[in-house]
Order: structure tokens, then sequence, then C-alpha cells
């Protein structure tokens, strides 16, 4: 008989509510799951007094493992949109939790770790095999000529232009994660992120293993299960646009073979 519903170990139950009074109280509906308890995943309840609280979400998500609850476990390291390790679901979205502002999100703040990931404990997804992907583009200049002996290799700042929009990428994987086609085939289809990342190298100039890269990338999962939905552009919090390089991956795929 077919089940149409999910199995009763896999429901997210009702959690510990942190309650605080007075001051400007703000809730925060946080994701919990600890693989060495053995129970289900739930969702605690923090009451935040954002009145003693930084203006960004993960300035409360400190606040509330340093001044309420140690045990939630969650990644962060620059504070500033750089490293991209505070990727998470805030409100529905995938986004930085160090760039996402408490006032941009009405009512209670729901926090979730990033969709369509394995979870490795709370708010941190693991992120092995998408960084496998990542290496399999073989993210580094490749050439077959030699370098001069007294100077870089140098580009001109038309081609230097070609890598704005690329370059800026910190892989965070909102893009990736928020991609339908790669929550389904993400063990084949690289995913917006990571093909994003191949363009960048076959966009410079001075690289030369263009034809090499091309030959990888053409393949009916790892490139062409993009639909250009889009998501992936929407979700980004540095404001990329991971369809479009994607889209340029295609053409030079077409005009290879067309050459």
């Amino acid at each position: 008989m077919a089940q149409f519903t999910l199995p009763k170990n896999s429901k997210i139950r009702k959690g510990t509510h942190f309650k605080a009074e007075g001051g400007n109280i703000r809730q925060f509906h946080i994701y919990r799951w600890d693989p060495d308890s053995g129970e289900t995943p739930r969702v605690d309840i923090y009451d935040v007094d954002l009145d003693r609280c930084g203006p960004m979400v993960l300035d409360a998500i400190i606040k509330i493992k340093n001044e309420i609850d140690p045990t939630l476990t969650f990644r962060r390291s620059c504070r500033e949109g750089i490293c991209g390790s505070c990727s998470m679901n805030i409100a529905g979205t995938n986004t930085l939790a160090c760039t996402m502002k408490i006032a941009d999100v009405k009512g209670a703040i729901k926090i979730y770790p990033l969709p369509h990931m394995a979870v490795v404990k709370d708010l941190v997804p693991d992120m092995t095999h998408f960084y496998a992907q990542y290496a399999s583009i073989q993210p580094w200049l490749k050439t077959s000529s030699v370098a001069p002996p007294d100077k870089e290799r140098l580009q001109s700042k038309d081609d230097r232009a070609k890598l704005d929009g690329l370059y800026e990428c910190i892989l965070c994987a909102c893009c990736s994660t928020s991609c339908p086609s790669y929550w389904w085939n993400s063990d084949r289809y690289l995913g917006p992120a990571i093909l994003l990342q191949a363009y960048r190298w076959l966009a410079d100039s001075r690289d030369e293993a263009a034809g090499e890269r091309l030959d990888e990338l053409k393949d009916p999962f790892r490139l062409y299960r993009c639909h250009t939905i889009m998501n992936c552009t929407s979700a980004c919090p540095k404001g990329l646009n991971p369809a479009k390089a994607i889209a340029e991956i295609k053409k030079l795929v077409v005009a290879r073979e067309g050459a």
C-alpha cells in the first residue's frame, strides 16, 4: 500500500521555548537536530531582546548560543558576507545570516539549515559533496605555454572585466540549494554555484584549457539539468547571476560543436 505521510520518526516536533520578559522581544524559531541523541528533529523557540542585540540575524544566533543555549550549533566566520560560512534558510530564503537584517523579517524569524542537504547537526549542512563537485572542475588557472620569466601572466582591462560577476562567488551554496534540478539530481548535476565557478575559468583570457573544460562539462546531467528556473539568481546573497553563467557555458559548447 502506498504511504502518503512522512515516517513518524521524520516529523519535526515542538522543542523548548526559552522565554524572556520585558524589553524588545523577538522570537527566533530554530531547527535543532543532534544525530547522537537518537531523537527526531525539533524546533526550539528563543525569545531575544533586540535592545541588547546586534542588527543582523547572525548577531541574534550568536547571542542565543552565548547567553541562552550553548548547545546550538552553526557555522560562522567573517560576519561580513565574505566567507559564506553562515549560509542558512531564514524566513524561507537561502541567505547569509551575517547580512540578513532582523528588521527585514516580519514576525517570528524561522531558521533552518540549507534545504536538500544532509544535516550534520542543527544548522550545519554537510558540504562534502558540494566541495567535491567544486574540485571536479579544477578551479585553477591551467596553461600549456611557458609563463614569462620576469612578470605575471597579464590580461587587458576588458578581459579582466569579463570576470566581474563571477569571481565574487563565495561558495555559500545558497543558489545550488534553491535549485529544484539540484535537489533531484545533485549526484550528477553540478548545480548553479559550481557551474558559475566553471565559467569563471572559461571566461579567463589567461586560461588555455577551454576545450578540455568544455569536454568535461558536456554531459546530459553535469550541465544540461539546468532548466533556467532562475531560483539561483534570486537566492544569491552577493547579487550574482549563476543562470547567466550557465547559459554562457551552453553557448560555448554549441559554438565549439559548430566550429
